[in-house]
């Protein structure tokens, strides 16, 4: 064969959808690069994914089904794996009906063509299917209800924004292909600024680093345009292009400047500098993904989109509030999915919500593309009621803590064996992902898997067609555009339905084309724990991609703190997280560029070693999008 070059899309699940290359020489991976050709990628990867090849030879990696035969899993055929899931499956609806049959997918891969999961289960039940999103949940029904849509201008539109305010993100971690046009920006004299409890990497991106309290964002926004309103620098038009303007208002003025920067701890002249910030545009926000991930996480993704628009920088070229790309608005998702189900399981509940469903119970669950016990809140519940359901099937190319429970464990591709198409949430660009190496003998994509089941069900007919044709499917909206999967296959494209600017004229898309500001502080209970408790913020790390780290990661992951939060303790010690929850080892790092409220500790530790941050973090949901409150938690440090 010798050696040759080939062309994929990264599919997990990261804002950038990178554009990979691939050295290959007689079916054996020599190198895996960025693509240069990408307009985003620009020729270079994350950590993470350029560490993924390691993975494949792991002992976690699967390269043929395991099924549970007296307590223990062990190999199977792929036949038999199929017939035993078809058998159960079908006993159980026909016993209980479709509903007592759970189909949890979630984004452990971004891929379009994962949701004929989706399909395979509308057609044989509809069986219940989960609501809610852990990942985006809150902020994206908070753009939806702001603007209509949740959706950004062109990824390159910075490139006319006179300041970038960078809230609540770590670029190095969670957006690295940012990092160019930030220093550019700066590069050209242009204004960065950083907003974030945790002091990171990212900071050095800046030109000015603010720290609010955790959760104080919502009282930063309203306090700078508090400083906006008093100075008499709303945008004039406000009341043309937005509804609610007098109870926004009202809301605005309900404390002083002074009131806000103490409840988001920062200084006066802070929210001052900033409110001239917007006032001097035009300024766009980059909303990260954590603070929504909290009690009241969509007020304050709603309270950061009123800032946008009342400073009169969301209809500016160079402005907005870029919190997500809409991924799929380039596909014909109908071709896949229609989204029918039975009842619905709330994703942040799903312990409490399998454990507590009736008529009929739970009593099969399916896991497409997630790894459930380590990545949703109270692991613990989570694991229960995996353990005590009758019949549980994990789709998955790594044995996880979530696969140690499953009756049944089957094999699909990984990122680099896939075949699917991607659509990004960080920029515009869509890519196909093509097979850079083959799968071990016997691993099915799950397009196969899913026709393979359906033939013994009588299903056939619904879940034809090749992986190919589910892309010309897919790729229907945009055929008329002149995007189709040769052109793809020529090297990324971008989305031909996306403007360059999200909202071309001072309307969005709500139902009256006003913006629907914020008028009123939600109430939410605080947060577990006295005073004297750290916040408890579970975080992405360079290392691991969710739950899929890239190198072991050792028996103690590491919690960081202000050694003024840890008195008497040093660099190195071995201590106890812990809350009325629970308790996890760890290894201490001081750092006195933190605050000194919060404690900072990797997302994603396998829960089967004591290492889940989730098992400390209760089962609550955000105000608005069925989201995971998973930063509003507190904990205490304690020398082991």
């Amino acid at each position: 064969m010798g050696t040759e070059l080939r062309r994929s899309t990264c599919n997990r699940d990261c804002p950038d959808a990178c554009g990979l290359i691939a050295e290959v020489e007689d079916g054996r991976l020599l190198s895996l690069k960025g693509d240069p050709e990408h307009p985003v990628t620009r020729g270079f990867l994350c950590t993470r994914t350029s560490r993924f090849p390691e993975l494949l030879g792991g002992e976690d990696r699967l390269r043929q089904p395991l099924m549970r035969v007296d307590g223990k899993l062990q190999a199977c055929t792929m036949t038999q794996a199929l017939d035993y899931a078809a058998e159960r499956l079908a006993a159980i609806r026909a016993e209980s009906g479709p509903a007592a049959i759970f189909h949890y997918r979630s984004g452990g891969s971004l891929g379009l063509l994962k949701s004929v999961a989706d399909r395979f289960f509308e057609q044989f039940g509809p069986c219940t299917s989960k609501s809610g999103d852990i990942c985006s949940g809150a902020g994206e029904a908070a753009q939806e209800a702001d603007f209509g849509v949740s959706d950004s201008n062109d990824f390159f539109d910075l490139d006319r924004s006179k300041h970038i305010v960078i809230w609540g993100k770590n670029l190095f971690v969670s957006n690295i292909h940012l990092i160019p046009q930030i220093r550019k920006a700066r590069a050209e004299g242009r204004k960065v600024w950083l907003i974030d409890p945790v002091h990171h990497k990212g900071a050095s991106l800046a030109d000015r680093f603010l720290q609010p309290c955790p959760g104080g964002d919502l009282d930063l926004a309203l306090g700078v345009m508090r400083v906006l309103l008093d100075r008499d620098a709303l945008d004039p038009k406000a009341a043309e292009f937005c509804a609610n303007l007098d109870a926004c208002i009202e809301l605005i003025r309900s404390k002083s400047v002074a009131e806000y920067a103490l409840a988001a701890d920062l200084e006066v002249e802070a929210l001052v500098d900033l409110a001239e910030a917007f006032r001097d545009g035009p300024t766009a926000i980059l909303v990260g993904w954590g603070m929504q991930r909290r009690l009241a996480g969509g007020s304050i993704v709603r309270a950061l989109d009123a800032l946008s628009a009342l400073s009169g920088n969301l209809f500016r070229p160079g402005g907005g509030s870029s919190f997500y790309f809409g991924r799929r608005t380039a596909f014909d998702v109908s071709a896949v999915s229609s989204a029918a189900a039975a009842r619905h399981i709330r994703e942040p509940l799903f312990g409490p919500d399998v454990l507590a469903a009736q008529d009929p119970p739970i009593r099969a669950i399916w896991v497409t593309a997630g790894n459930p016990v380590c990545m949703l809140p109270d692991s613990k519940q989570v694991a229960e009621a995996l353990e005590r359901t009758e019949f549980v099937v994990v789709v998955d190319p790594f044995l996880t803590d979530t696969g140690r429970r499953a009756d049944l464990v089957l094999p699909v591709p990984s990122l680099l064996e896939d075949d699917d198409l991607l659509g990004a949430y960080g920029h515009h660009w869509i890519g196909e992902s093509r097979p850079i190496l083959s799968p071990p003998p016997g691993v099915l994509h799950e397009v196969e898997l899913f026709q393979g089941l359906a033939s013994r069900l009588g299903l056939s007919a619904a879940m034809s067609g090749s992986v190919d044709e589910y892309k010309r499917r897919l790729l229907g909206k945009v055929e008329g555009h002149g995007l189709s999967l040769e052109k793809l296959r020529e090297g990324p494209q971008r989305n031909p339905l996306a403007t360059e600017q999200l909202f071309d004229e001072a309307r969005v898309r709500s139902a009256d084309g006003k913006v629907q500001l914020i008028s009123e502080r939600p109430e939410t209970p605080a947060g577990a724990g006295d005073a004297g408790d750290l916040w408890f913020l579970s975080l992405s790390s360079i290392r691991s991609q969710a739950s899929q780290w890239s190198r072991d990661p050792g028996a103690l992951l590491e919690v960081t703190v202000h050694p003024d939060s840890a008195p008497g303790m040093a660099t190195g010690d071995e201590v106890a997280v812990e809350n009325a929850m629970g308790s996890i080892p760890a290894r201490l790092i001081l750092d006195s560029q933190q605050r000194r409220d919060v404690a900072l500790y990797p997302k994603g530790g396998h829960f089967d070693r004591g290492q889940s941050a989730n098992a400390l973090i209760q089962a609550r949901c955000t105000d608005i999008g069925l989201g995971a409150a998973f930063l509003d938690c507190r904990v205490r440090i304690r020398r082991l």
